[in-house]
């Protein structure tokens, strides 16, 4: 006789993916990975709430420019509520930094020891929903014969191992750099920000999975953008940023050399 699976979210919580702003007739698919810090009731990471709260729970202030700019470009938006220190799905199930027992200096003694059994039914519950509903929304867009310019959004720390970083923001890709260049000149114009190319990070097959898996694999024209999260944690600094990407984008879209 087969067992039950393991269940980690009861029927009350949050869904696992919330979309917004889904009829968006723009040709822009906004996605946010770490939107949010939530965590399912049967799940103990064994930190402080003051911990989860931090960019190690998740990107801090994107979601807010997220809705915004959704609203800008009438574009649909979608995101991830649950903290990444339950399962990253930025991360390929599996991988160590797939559901991390420590994240920069701190330990999270709840994933020290998670079972198979729970494990996969974070992937189930969580990381599943998410990107099926990302692949879904792209069929559909595909099967309308609707452009889609794919755009990860993210936040970073100021600080990183005691390190002070210099960037307002960053563009981030692998391969395909085709709509980061354009951007980049775009808001490098602006004196007053300093613009990481593929810094703090850079995408990879091993360390990231929405970029490679729905905007490599798909041939999509696309990005990933980092923004400091001190610059985007209030309501003002987030309409900027929205403002800027808003202004920007599609600017940079119309230029952008598509995929091969």
């Amino acid at each position: 006789m087969k067992s039950t699976p393991v269940r980690i979210l009861a029927s009350d919580e949050p869904a696992a993916v919330e979309e917004y702003r889904a009829a968006g007739a723009s040709p822009f698919l906004l996605l946010c990975d770490h939107a949010g810090r939530r965590v399912p009731r049967s799940v103990s990471l064994g930190i402080a709430e003051s911990d989860l709260a931090r960019h190690i729970g998740w990107d801090i202030g994107i979601a807010g420019v997220g809705r915004k700019l959704a609203g800008r470009l009438d574009a649909a938006l979608i995101m991830q509520p649950y903290s990444r220190l339950v399962i990253d799905c930025n991360r390929r199930p599996g991988v160590a930094s797939s559901i991390s027992k420590m994240s920069e200096v701190t330990t999270i003694p709840g994933n020290e020891s998670v079972s198979e059994d729970e494990a996969a039914a974070r992937v189930r519950e969580i990381f599943v929903p998410y990107h099926d509903t990302i692949a879904r929304r792209l069929d559909e867009r595909d099967d309308a014969d609707r452009e889609t310019i794919l755009v990860a959004l993210h936040s970073f720390t100021p600080v990183f191992g005691g390190i002070p970083r210099p960037w307002h923001c960053g563009l981030l890709y692998n391969r395909y750099r085709g709509l980061a260049a354009p951007l980049l000149d775009m808001l490098r114009a602006d004196n007053s920000l300093v613009v990481g190319d593929n810094e703090p990070y850079s995408v990879t097959d091993d360390t990231d999975y929405t970029i490679p898996v729905h905007g490599e694999q798909r041939g999509l024209v696309h990005v990933a953008i980092e923004i400091r999260h001190d610059l985007i944690a209030a309501d003002a600094g987030q309409t900027e940023w929205a403002e800027r990407l808003a202004d920007l984008l599609p600017k940079a879209a119309a230029v952008a050399v598509r995929p091969n």
